[in-house]
């Protein structure tokens, strides 16, 4: 078995280049990008940080009941009208820092 072989059959468990290339923010750090204290407007899903600025839907730091500045996963993965697919049309900006348990 060639190396590459070997490493193609291992584990995914190391993140993708792309994720490493992201840069990092706290629960804070979103915070202030509700739409209100600043211009960007951001929401964190599933680990990622989603710019939605430009969405007409967000544009007042909220979307119906869901606020902006916050990690929405538990939220839309119990209530959302939609798929997760909703943020295929959003920049993924950053990723959210979990914190140290």
């Amino acid at each position: 078995m060639s190396e590459t072989q070997a490493n193609s059959s291992a584990p995914n468990s190391l993140p993708s280049p792309a994720d490493t290339l992201l840069p990092t923010y706290t629960r804070a750090q979103l915070a202030l990008r509700n739409g209100q204290d600043r211009d960007e407007i951001w929401v964190a899903y599933q680990g990622n940080i989603y710019d939605v600025s430009r969405s007409r839907l967000w544009r007042r730091g909220n979307h119906y009941e869901h606020w902006a500045g916050q990690d929405l996963t538990r939220e839309l993965d119990h209530d959302a009208p939609h798929t997760p697919n909703v943020f295929d049309n959003f920049p993924i900006i950053g990723r959210l820092i979990s914190p140290v348990k």
